[in-house]
């Protein structure tokens, strides 16, 4: 049975893979309609149209993530050459510590410097080469945006489009599975929304105080690293102390590095079990497994993806173990 349940998944991943530019819009709505239903919600409740409904909410969610995105943009284009710069000077600085100027080790640091820095300083010239890759992505979040108003405006429909489609028996054992899986997903978009703000705010204003260069550029990589627990987290944080190392020395390098730490032990003893306290929270070594698979099947969308689905797959075990276990059986946990 086991090996049956993991052939079907693979085959299900294979074919998914294989009609990314379908599967990853439809993916990406669903996040977007998890994060986006309770907004939808309220608009109803207010007696609005539920078209109507669905309509503002994308086109506030559209000038939002417009918004955020061009400011996101500004701040990275604005300290990109100043960061790159800094994470340079940052890289040999430590190569003299250690005895390595001159040697292959930095080689390979200015190698991969110099690699970084042409990402950034060639986006022009990136924008005209790899114009398809733009348009492809393009397409996809306009059909996501599309797919978000229709899962929106017919959320009602879900539960009995549902039903229709499996045997009556277990009609209801899907759509409790369904819903648990939503609101895994759900919970896991709300909160990792609201902790990457207050990530991003405090870490920001840290860097501010401590007047590190690049602040709101590396803000920004704070917030959007955010959303791959642990491995964002420490690329953003790992950044933001080089860049202190370059330009501010060692000690506020140091303090930097507090700042990080500080709010990311506040993010995992507070933020998250009071913001996700409703929501199935997962073992990290559940999550660096998920971001792996996610890397190797599916590469960054991969990534993004993955502790998502891994929350909807906990939802539905939960679901299942809940009501299959036998009386007396403690209910299941999905982490420590």
């Amino acid at each position: 049975m086991i090996l049956l349940v993991a052939g079907v998944v693979y085959i299900g991943i294979q074919v998914c893979v294989a009609l990314r530019p379908a599967v990853v819009p439809v993916l990406l709505a669903l996040l977007g309609t998890a994060l986006l239903l309770p907004l939808h919600r309220w608009l109803v409740k207010a007696k609005v149209n539920r078209s109507v409904a669905a309509g503002l909410t994308c086109a506030a969610v559209l000038a939002v993530v417009g918004g955020a995105g061009y400011a996101v943009t500004v701040a990275l284009v604005d300290t990109w050459d100043q960061i790159v710069a800094s994470l340079r000077r940052a890289v040999r600085q430590l190569a003299d510590q250690f005895g390595a100027s001159g040697t292959t080790l930095e080689d390979l640091a200015d190698d991969a410097l110099d690699l970084l820095g042409r990402f950034g300083g060639t986006a022009a010239s990136g924008v005209v080469t790899g114009v398809g890759v733009a348009l492809q992505a393009l397409g996809m979040a306009v059909l996501a945006l599309l797919l978000v108003f229709f899962f929106l405006r017919d959320s009602d429909r879900a539960a009995n489009t549902l039903r229709s489609l499996v045997p009556r028996g277990g009609a209801d054992t899907v759509e409790a599975m369904a819903r648990r899986a939503f609101e895994g997903v759900e919970g896991f978009m709300r909160g990792t929304t609201v902790v990457a703000l207050i990530d991003a705010v405090f870490i920001t204003a840290g860097l501010l105080i401590l007047r590190v260069p690049g602040a709101l550029g590396l803000g920004a990589i704070v917030f959007i690293g955010a959303y791959v627990p642990y491995l964002g987290a420490f690329v953003s944080g790992t950044a933001a102390v080089l860049v202190a190392l370059a330009d501010r020395g060692l000690v506020i390098a140091l303090w930097v590095l507090g700042v990080v730490l500080v709010v990311q032990m506040l993010e995992g003893n507070i933020l998250q079990p009071m913001v996700q306290s409703r929501t199935v929270r997962m073992h990290p070594a559940v999550i660096l497994v998920a971001l792996t698979a996610g890397a190797s099947v599916a590469g960054i969308v991969g990534v993004l993806l993955a502790v998502p689905a891994t929350a909807a797959a906990f939802g539905v075990v939960h679901e299942l173990r809940t009501r299959y276990a036998p009386s007396g059986e403690p209910p299941p946990t999905a982490g420590p």
